[in-house]
């Protein structure tokens, strides 16, 4: 795995293995390892799981699925590969994307340069190299030029500290890491704890299994329908003709999927045209509703106008009322938590072997041998799901002994919250690039249209280095906190703080709270990057 000598020797540095070590093989490490070859640099990639796919090895989850659609979540750097892939659906479920990942290996032939079951533990800068020493359980240390962290936003599950929970007799599974082999719910007196986007898919899939199914619900999400089903060929193909219009306008938008926003805002229009707007987008499913009007998250009273119309969606689904009350989202605005996209969750309730807990009226108690106690009832359970989440953006990283210049451990640097220059660099810590980090897009925008950005601005500033002869690149300090103040400052005027949200690591007991998404929208962002790079790489110290 030794590069060759003139890369080996490049810049005066002792000997290298490869160019570049890439940790993680879901769509950013993949494409990342295909970019890096196209331009004749060497790379190995260090994957934990067993074979490709990142988020999607791992959550296996009943019901899981993108909530973009297919043809838009999905790679554009490969015209053949978008035009001889057939996708089955408009939200591909998590099987279907793994296939489409696997394929993808295959066809660019990714696996050679992949090492699975290799859980990263450190990466360790050397100074005087300029070079990395990447650490794996089992393997030689690796070292490498470069390391890029693709190690995912959403890929280390949360798993709360509930009393008791480890007297439970049953079975207990994680939404975020799921069993290989399928779980079957038949028959059996299952337990749900947790109403995020990962509860929302699975509770009703698992309620068509179970022979009674309880879900614990602490806050009452947003959510609307998907209206999912098998795409259309004719459509399918009038998409495929139109493919390249279709990913430069999704390039060129906010959110990284074209919703055809309207610039108008809520109060321009009386209530009967926003009642209209509301309905039209509505019926188109997904995230549409979120571009009714462009004042939705930077004023208050405009999203209580589409919240409203969001609750009373639900009241109309769910029979029951009081179970309709306890489920209409209340406290946070619209859009300040990811918004679900689900296929017959609220549904699901009208049935009568499923129940609602609500945890704010019944507190959680216990997790007992037999169930959970709950507001003094105690729930009898076979098995027990718990749909909590991730510790997001930063989790990762953050078990990960990662030290930069002069041993400046990445964790002490982020004990104030994370802190990049344009998502991807990180003042201490040369020669590291993040892909769709804490201060990037990402999270709130099609992710795969985000990644693409980042390789390739990644890919074009690691060919800079090479071509204009610098051994490293550094983010300044200075760059890094103007990067984080901008960041802050914009999220400050929008509404998305107002929410106790993963976003802010809020989940997460002990973790300082920062608002870590850039909310400025990915063509702005993309801008800005393409700004720095154009200007010899302003706020980056090359060397």
């Amino acid at each position: 795995m030794r590069a060759s000598s003139a890369t080996s020797e490049a810049g005066g540095a002792g000997p290298v293995d490869v160019d570049a070590v890439v940790i993680g093989a879901g769509f950013a490490g993949l494409y990342m390892l295909h970019e890096l070859r196209a331009r004749g640099f060497s790379a190995r990639v260090l994957e934990a799981g067993s074979d490709v796919g990142g988020t999607w090895y791992w959550n296996r989850y009943p019901g899981a699925r993108c909530d973009i659609e297919s043809v838009d979540y999905s790679y554009s750097f490969s015209e053949s590969l978008q035009q001889e892939w057939e996708w089955s659906e408009r939200y591909s479920a998590q099987p279907e994307i793994l296939r489409y990942l696997s394929h993808v290996a295959d066809r660019f032939d990714l696996r050679r340069d992949i090492t699975f079951d290799a859980r990263v533990t450190a990466a360790h800068f050397d100074e005087g190299a300029a070079c990395w020493t990447v650490h794996a359980p089992g393997l030689p240390p690796l070292v490498s030029r470069f390391c890029i962290m693709a190690t995912g936003c959403l890929s280390v599950p949360q798993v709360p500290a509930l009393p008791g929970l480890g007297d439970f007799h049953g079975p207990v599974h994680h939404t975020g890491n799921w069993p290989e082999s399928d779980v079957d719910f038949s028959g059996r007196a299952v337990g749900v704890i947790g109403t995020g986007s990962s509860g929302i898919q699975s509770i009703p899939v698992i309620a068509r299994q179970a022979a009674r199914l309880t879900v614990f619900q602490r806050t009452p999400n947003f959510s609307v329908p998907a209206f999912n089903g098998p795409l259309d060929p004719d459509e399918f193909r009038e998409v495929k003709a139109r493919y390249r219009e279709r990913r430069e306008a999704n390039r060129a938008s906010s959110g990284g999927v074209d919703r055809a926003t309207n610039e108008q805002n809520t109060f321009d229009v009386d209530e009967d045209q926003r009642l209209h707007e509301f309905e039209s987008r509505w019926g188109r499913g997904g995230f549409h509703l979120l571009g009714s009007y462009a004042d939705i998250m930077v004023d208050q009273r405009a999203n209580d106008e589409v919240a409203e119309f969001v609750r009373g969606k639900i009241r109309e689904v769910v029979h029951d009322p009081a179970t309709a009350e306890a489920l209409l989202p209340r406290g946070h605005p619209l859009g300040s938590k990811r918004v679900c996209v689900d296929t017959g969750y609220f549904e699901a309730y009208n049935q009568d072997h499923v129940t609602l807990v609500d945890l704010r009226r019944s507190p959680l108690e216990t997790i007992t041998a037999r169930g959970v106690r709950a507001g003094g009832v105690e729930h009898e359970l076979d098995s027990l799901v718990l749909a909590t989440g991730f510790d997001a953006m930063t989790g990762a990283l953050d078990r990960i002994d990662v030290r930069g210049r002069d041993g400046c451990e990445l964790a002490e640097a982020w004990s104030g919250g994370p802190a990049t220059y344009l998502g991807l660099g990180v003042a201490g810590f040369p020669n590291m690039f993040v892909l769709a980090g804490p201060g990037s897009p990402s999270v709130l925008t099609n992710m795969v249209t985000s990644i693409e950005q980042h390789v390739q601005w990644t890919a074009g500033c690691v060919d800079h280095l090479r071509r204009n002869g610098y051994r490293s690149i550094e983010a300044t300090e200075q760059a890094q906190h103007d990067w984080v103040e901008h960041v802050r400052e914009l999220a400050a005027e929008t509404l998305f703080p107002k929410a106790a949200s993963w976003y802010l690591g809020a989940n997460v007991p002990g973790k300082q709270q920062v608002f870590m998404p850039y909310v400025g929208g990915l063509d702005l962002y993309e801008e800005t990057c393409d700004a720095v790079a154009a200007n010899d790489y302003r706020g980056f110290d090359l060397k």
